[in-house]
């Protein structure tokens, strides 16, 4: 029996305007579009991993964490070349944590979060 632990999984995030979010994955966000699938379905390269990006009336929808990057140590230049792009950054306050351009700081534990256009919520950590 083929078990899930074993396979390779893939983001997916719905949107409304695939040319718009094109522009964003590929442009904003600098990923790599590896392939065009049907109906303006998007696929990019994020690591060892798989971004899908699809056309949904429901785009936006979900309020939690869409997709989470594990930046290391790049998470502070990844940040910043985001906010030269004009990516505006989410604050959350949570007790212990300190916030500064756009990062979330919980004793060396950095995060920060930001919406795309649909206003799916993408999450980067220091992991």
């Amino acid at each position: 029996m083929a078990m899930l632990r074993e396979k390779a999984s893939s983001a997916i995030v719905a949107v409304t305007d695939i040319e718009r979010a094109r522009r964003f994955y590929g442009d904003t966000l600098g990923l790599e579009l590896e392939n065009e699938g049907m109906e303006g379905v998007l696929v990019y390269r994020t690591g060892a991993t798989h971004l899908v990006i699809y056309p949904s009336e429901l785009a936006g929808t979900n309020r939690a964490n869409a997709v989470v990057w594990d930046c290391g140590t790049d998470i502070d230049v990844i940040a910043a070349d985001l906010r030269a792009k004009g990516v505006g950054f989410e604050r959350y306050e949570m007790d212990g944590v300190t916030y500064k351009d756009g990062i979330h700081d919980a004793n060396g534990f950095k995060m920060v979060w930001f919406k795309d256009p649909d206003g799916n919520i993408l999450h980067l950590n220091s992991a």
